[in-house]
């Protein structure tokens, strides 16, 4: 199948129903395979799935290179997201910086990478509270101006931040974590996104693999995957959140799907503004994400979802403490 559009935001930004997070490719979950990733890439494209998702800190720099490799020839045919927002010391991530200078400077450094000349959605990773949000919307303008950046996006940024940068300069999309598995956008930020016209872009739309069958807990897995620093698959709570995910599995087995084909459904159910970024590296789970587009769910499953996960059904915080600490709400 070939998957409809849909609209980020209200200044044209029209991507894929579903894209690819590309950060697991170079990162966190086991070795990197390039061949196989580029694969993926021009496989997606093949399917519909145009929407690409990366950042300077994935990697840290050699996730983008990955994409700007595979998309050399083919830009045209791609729609590349791309995030600022980190302070280095060599590869290593030492904190945040938003400062307008160190903006215009990543910027120069992404398109580099990415052998582009211009950045399609560029997202602040993180709120960087040292730096008024008004300088960073205006910033990120600027560069629209210039051509460099064609649409703004903000990271897990809460609702008085959202305000503000929006009054400067639209942003087209929030990119969050957002899905059966974790439900914290649904009381506030999604109604404030409907009220601006903001899109939504779900990351970790399948509960970082929780949703799609087949995990183990923390411990079981390998120094470097970041499953064995998850509350949620450790310990107790391991044990509770799979009774929990039980329903996805019976929904998905009802209708000859897989799981985490259930959990992207419900996602593109909950409304056209919403593009979740599943994250793979093999064509095989791509094409399987990409086919959940297809998949229907009648009201009364989407409430027996609703239901079974709703808010407080999944135990153990989505971060570790420390994490959550640089997270705006």
């Amino acid at each position: 199948m070939t998957l409809r559009r849909r609209r980020l935001g209200t200044e044209g930004l029209e991507v894929g129903a579903i894209g690819l997070g590309c950060m697991g490719m170079s990162q966190s979950y086991g070795p990197a395979d390039d061949v196989e990733s580029i694969a993926t890439l021009h496989r997606a494209i093949e399917l519909g799935c145009d929407f690409f998702d990366t950042a300077e800190n994935y990697g840290p720099f050699i996730n983008e290179s990955l994409l700007g490799k595979a998309f050399k020839d083919r830009r045209d045919k791609v729609v590349l997201a791309t995030k600022f927002g980190s302070r280095f010391d060599g590869d290593r991530i030492v904190g945040l910086d938003s400062r307008p200078e160190n903006i215009v400077r990543v910027v120069d450094g992404c398109l580099k990478r990415l052998q582009t000349d211009h950045i399609d959605l560029l997202y602040q990773h993180r709120l960087d509270r040292s730096v008024p949000i008004e300088d960073v919307a205006g910033t990120v303008g600027d560069l629209v101006a210039q051509g460099k950046v064609r649409f703004f996006g903000l990271s897990e940024v809460g609702v008085a931040t959202l305000r503000r940068a929006h009054a400067v300069h639209p942003v087209s999309a929030l990119q969050s974590e957002y899905s059966l598995w974790e439900r914290n956008l649904e009381p506030e930020i999604i109604p404030v996104l409907r009220e601006l016209g903001i899109g939504l872009v779900p990351f970790c739309p399948l509960g970082r693999g929780f949703l799609a069958g087949g995990v183990k807990r923390a411990e079981d897995y390998p120094d470097g995957d970041t499953r064995r620093i998850d509350p949620r698959y450790q310990g107790a709570n391991y044990d509770t959140n799979m009774a929990a995910v039980r329903v996805v599995t019976d929904i998905a087995a009802s209708k000859g799907a897989k799981p985490s084909q259930i959990a992207l459904a419900w996602l593109l159910h909950k409304g056209d503004d919403i593009v979740p970024i599943p994250g793979t590296k093999r064509r095989t789970y791509l094409e399987e994400n990409v086919d959940a587009a297809s998949i229907v769910l009648d009201a009364g499953e989407m409430h027996i979802l609703d239901e079974a996960l709703a808010a407080g059904s999944i135990h153990g915080n989505r971060y570790a403490d420390w994490i959550l600490a640089t997270i705006d709400r």
